[in-house]
């Protein structure tokens, strides 16, 4: 049986399980993600630089904040 984050490989008829990537990320996730460290990830959060959202008392930043915010940087520097 798949866990939570992992659905079977219907694809080429294995039952090997395949990783789903989380909709929504740890600050250690998204620091990993941007090759930044945790702190700076923090400070952007402060900063409103990068959007997040709380569920249950935990701090997560949604994947699309994390490219919404690599775009801006782009488009920043053009």
């Amino acid at each position: 049986m798949a866990g939570p984050l992992e659905t079977p490989d219907t694809s080429t008829g294995s039952a090997a399980p395949r990783s789903i990537d989380p909709l929504l990320l740890k600050v250690e996730e998204a620091a990993h993600l941007l090759s930044i460290g945790r702190t700076r990830v923090y400070d952007l959060l402060r900063l409103n630089e990068l959007r997040s959202v709380k569920v249950f008392g935990s701090r997560r930043i949604p994947r699309a904040a994390v490219e919404e915010y690599v775009n801006k940087l782009m488009e920043e520097a053009a």
